[in-house]
C-alpha cells in the first residue's frame, strides 16, 4: 500500500473551503470602488485545481490607494477567514502569503494599474472584476505573445548550473551532505528549467519546483525518468554518480540552446569547468 494520509477526509474537503474563501473574497472586493481590478493566477487561472490548490490572488487598486492598501494587507484578510498564521514578514512588500485554519492558502498581491503590462505569466488568468476593462486587453495582449528564451536568461541559468555543480564538490569533500544534497536539487531543477526553454515554455523563477512534477508537468516522460533516476542519500559516491549523470544531460540540452539561441558552444570551456570537479 502506499501512504496514506490520517487527514484524507479533511483534505478531500478542502475544494469546499476554497470554494468559500473565493466567495468571501469575492464579496469583499466586488464591493470596493477603490479596486479596479481582480483576478485570479495559477491553478485557478489555469482552471487545473486539485485538492490543494492555493488561491493566487492579484489585485489592481487606484494609484493614490496603493499605499494604503499594502499597510493594511494583514487586516484585509481577517475578512475572509479565519487566520491561521501570515507567512511572511516584510510590512513594505507588496504581497501576503496567508495560511487560514481550514488548510488553505491565499498569496495576494496590490498592483497599480502601470504595473500590469501584457506577459506570458497573463495568458491564462480569471479576471472577476475589471473597470475599465484594463484586465481584458491585458489578457488579449498577454495571450498573443510567445516564449522564446533570452539570452540573458540562458547565461543566468548556465551560471547558475555551473554553481551549484561546483558547490556540490566542495560540500561532499567538506562531508557537509545536506549543503551537497541541497546543492543536487539545485541542479535537477537547473535541468527542468532548461528543458522548459528548450521546448519554448516559460519556466519558473530559478528555486521554484511548482508543477515540474506531477499530472500538471510538461515534461516528457523520460525527462520524469532522469528526474527520478537523480536520486542521491548522505554518501558520497552516489551524490558524484548523480553529478556525472546530470552533466550528461546537462550537455546535450545546453548543446540545443546555444543552436536555438546561435551562440558559440565552446565545448572545450564547458568541459573545462566540468570536469574541475568530476
Amino acid at each position: 500500500m502506499g501512504f496514506v494520509s490520517k487527514y484524507e477526509q479533511r483534505d478531500l474537503r478542502l475544494p469546499d473551503y476554497r470554494k468559500k474563501l473565493l466567495s468571501s473574497i469575492e464579496s469583499d472586493l466586488l464591493n470596493d470602488d477603490h479596486v479596479l481590478a481582480f483576478f485570479y493566477g495559477g491553478s485557478i487561472g489555469n482552471g487545473n485545481t486539485d485538492l490543494y490548490s492555493d488561491i493566487d490572488l492579484r489585485v489592481v487598486v487606484k494609484p493614490e490607494k496603493i499605499k494604503e492598501y499594502i499597510s493594511n494587507k494583514k487586516t484585509r484578510p481577517q475578512k475572509w477567514g479565519n487566520i491561521l498564521f501570515f507567512e511572511d514578514t516584510n510590512p513594505l512588500s507588496i504581497y501576503t502569503v496567508v495560511h487560514y485554519d481550514c488548510f488553505v492558502k491565499v498569496d495576494t498581491f496590490y498592483y497599480e494599474p502601470n504595473d500590469i503590462q501584457p506577459s506570458n505569466w497573463l495568458k491564462h488568468i480569471k479576471v472577476i472584476k475589471d473597470t475599465n476593462e484594463l484586465m481584458a486587453d491585458i489578457l488579449n495582449k498577454s495571450r498573443a505573445l510567445t516564449y522564446e528564451p533570452t539570452f540573458e536568461e540562458f547565461q543566468f541559468w548556465r551560471r547558475k548550473f555551473f554553481a551549484y555543480l561546483h558547490e556540490a564538490y566542495r560540500r561532499v569533500m567538506r562531508e557537509e551532505y545536506y549543503y551537497a544534497l541541497n546543492c543536487i536539487d539545485h541542479l535537477r531543477l537547473s535541468m527542468s528549467i532548461a528543458w522548459y526553454m528548450d521546448k519554448g515554455l516559460q519556466p519558473n523563477g530559478f528555486g521554484d519546483w511548482a508543477k515540474y512534477e506531477g499530472e500538471r508537468s510538461q515534461l516528457e516522460d523520460w525527462q520524469h525518468s532522469f528526474l527520478k533516476s537523480w536520486e542521491c542519500g548522505r554518501n558520497a559516491l552516489e551524490i558524484t554518480n548523480v553529478m556525472k549523470s546530470i552533466v550528461m544531460e546537462f550537455k546535450s540540452v545546453h548543446r540545443s540552446l546555444c543552436n536555438k539561441l546561435e551562440i558559440k558552444e565552446d565545448s572545450a570551456w564547458v568541459n573545462k569547468i566540468i570536469e574541475m570537479v568530476i
